[in-house]
């Protein structure tokens, strides 16, 4: 298809300037602990303290994001990583960036409940001095972040989108569905904008659309309705993973399976179902739960005055925004390993 981009890619590819992952191994003598190759970016370099903060784990996703940056502590002997616990109380958030900012930390990596009130806060610790990584959910001021870690929402509707194309193959009557998020937010307008401009690059559109919370109980509630309320349907996308289980159910307890499902962030189960294949979910639009181990390497490569090595650029960019890939039976195998649970 023409006319559309997916996202802009930035590969965090932290990888070795010099030497090798031989040079590396013989350099182990034995330790199981491992040893970065001569000149890497993850090679030891300055101590630097490292404060993190995010939402409440109350969603499989979110619970994803922390975990991933839990992975790291051991990782880097050189990075005081201080997790915050999650909390959805933004006053409660900046209490916790205020702390890291009374604490003299040299990096705080934020995923904010709502970027709009953390604003404030991130730019009291930039004038702190403090390096400030921004995560998933933008601050309403460019300069509250020394680097943006973002997924691509729309490029996540147009990756969907796309993939129904695919599959409709030329058909321009087919039927789409789509079960967004919560439509407040403007993550699920990216999302549904993304996926209508892509689908009207092969004469389709949405033909019918309810939204839910997010919530496996939403995801059946909307779904039961839209299923009653749509006899016939060709394709559904289905914003988020976490709702899909409950989307699934209304499918399962409707005894419907006309259709072709694809589903959103890549949850693990999402994926063991594509593998089985024997159901209506073929498909699902990774939206990265890396994002916040992301952004503390990034933190880490700031503090250290280094860049992304694949790069020719000598500093690390402002902003680094995630691809959103389609997994199908045919690529699975590539991201279960690293997918979360819902």
């Amino acid at each position: 298809m023409t006319g559309l981009v997916a996202g802009a890619v930035a590969a965090l590819t932290l990888t070795a300037c010099t030497g090798s992952a031989q040079d590396a191994e013989n350099e182990n003598n034995g330790d199981d602990t491992p040893v970065a190759a001569a000149g890497s970016n993850d090679e030891a370099g300055d101590s630097v303290t490292i404060g993190f903060s995010a939402p409440a784990a109350d969603h499989g996703w979110m619970a994803a994001i922390t975990n991933n940056v839990k992975a790291l502590e051991d990782e880097y002997p050189d990075v005081d990583l201080r997790i915050a616990e999650g909390t959805n109380d933004v006053n409660l958030q900046i209490s916790q960036v205020e702390t890291f900012i009374n604490d003299g930390v040299d990096a705080i990596v934020l995923l904010p409940f709502d970027g709009a009130a953390m604003t404030p806060i991130a730019l009291k610790a930039m004038e702190a001095g403090i390096v400030v990584v921004n995560v998933d959910r933008e601050f309403d001021d460019p300069n509250a972040a020394r680097v943006t870690v973002l997924g691509d929402n729309y490029g996540m509707g147009v990756s969907a989108g796309q993939y129904v194309c695919e599959q409709a193959d030329g058909n321009e009557d087919a039927i789409v569905a789509e079960i967004a998020g919560i439509d407040s937010l403007p993550l699920t307008q990216d999302r549904s904008q993304g996926f209508a401009d892509a689908l009207a690059e092969c004469g389709l559109d949405v033909d019918a659309r309810q939204a839910a919370e997010f919530t496996v109980e939403s995801g059946e509630e909307v779904a039961a309705n839209l299923l009653q309320a749509e006899p016939k349907i060709d394709f559904l996308w289905n914003h988020d993973d976490d709702q899909g289980v409950g989307v699934l159910a209304a499918i399962e307890n409707a005894g419907r399976d006309e259709f072709v499902m694809v589903g959103g962030a890549g949850s693990a189960n999402a994926m063991r179902e594509i593998q089985d294949g024997s159901g209506v979910l073929k498909a699902t639009v990774i939206y990265p739960s890396t994002q916040g181990a992301d952004g503390v390497k990034l933190a880490r490569l700031v503090l250290q005055g280094k860049a992304m090595s694949d790069l020719v650029e000598v500093e690390v960019p402002r902003t680094v925004q995630l691809y959103a890939p389609v997994v199908t039976s045919e690529n699975v195998d590539q991201y279960i390993d690293s997918a979360f649970e819902s």
